[in-house]
């Protein structure tokens, strides 16, 4: 049987912050049509790992390859012209601006006006709206409505839409839960499976352990910038991954932990 090829490959990024190492020679895989969780304490490096496959920061060293092709990602505009989309846990939207200038921020439809003078198509942007936001069951009262005016849930909605308007493959979440009532966490987690079932994949960092069980098919333990391990999420539970996030363990994707010496051995 074939191997099938992982959409996203990261293959031994490793990123400095001077005398800080944020990430040491760390390998991710990603493939079609799933849910990724990625966990690990704070520092662990996941968000930087997330910034590197976005193009918001660029890795000292690695490799990125998508659909089995190396690629460098330079920017934000080279991640998103590959399909790739991060959504940042403070949702990065224009509270000044209603939810369908936010969809289509640095990407506005324009007109014509006299032959050469362009404009903002404003129509076309709503009517785009409305079916993006449709298509995901937000319930809004309208696509003209200011974001800073709407509610947690539907400011996630909103990025969501965002992130998938323009065909992604693949949707980064960062805490998508953090600011979430227990309703609205539920109607995202619903959200995020009917992504999947269209077909794209997400990659979803969670310190909600139980959302992380919810949706998804397999999770990657990060710990002090080194991957831990990549367990199946039905043949784990919460209790064993707490532990790889706090005790960590050799993958073979990364080095070992040098051993190191007791300060003081008995004689």
């Amino acid at each position: 049987m074939t191997k099938e090829t992982p959409l996203i490959e990261m293959k031994n990024i490793t990123k400095t912050f001077g005398p800080v190492i944020a990430l040491q020679d760390t390998s991710l895989e990603l493939m079609p049509k799933e849910v990724l969780g990625l966990v690990g304490d704070n520092a662990a490096g996941k968000s930087t790992l997330m910034k590197v496959l976005s193009g918001a920061i660029l890795p000292d060293k690695g490799e990125i390859y998508v659909k089995g092709k190396k690629v460098h990602i330079k920017g934000p505009e080279d991640a998103r012209n590959m399909g790739i989309e991060m959504i940042y846990q403070d949702f990065a939207l224009a509270n000044n601006l209603d939810v369908a200038s936010n969809i289509y921020l640095g990407r506005e439809f324009k007109k014509k006006y006299l032959g050469f003078i362009k404009l903002l198509d404003k129509k076309k942007m709503e009517e785009g709206a409305c079916r993006v936001m449709d298509r995901i069951k937000i319930d809004l009262e309208s696509v003209k409505t200011e974001v800073e005016h709407l509610s947690g849930g539907q400011r996630q909605g909103v990025a969501i839409g965002r992130a998938t308007a323009f065909e992604a493959q693949v949707v980064i979440m960062d805490e998508p839960t953090a600011s979430l009532s227990i309703k609205t966490i539920g109607e995202l987690l619903g959200l995020i499976m009917q992504l999947k079932k269209r077909g794209i994949s997400i990659i979803i960092i969670s310190h909600r352990l139980q959302d992380i069980f919810t949706v998804s098919d397999r999770i990657m333990v990060l710990k002090t910038g080194k991957r831990v391990t990549v367990k199946k999420t039905k043949e784990t539970n919460i209790d064993e991954i707490i532990s790889l996030m706090v005790k960590g363990m050799k993958d073979s994707n990364n080095k070992a932990p040098a051993k190191t010496k007791p300060i003081c051995e008995k004689k």
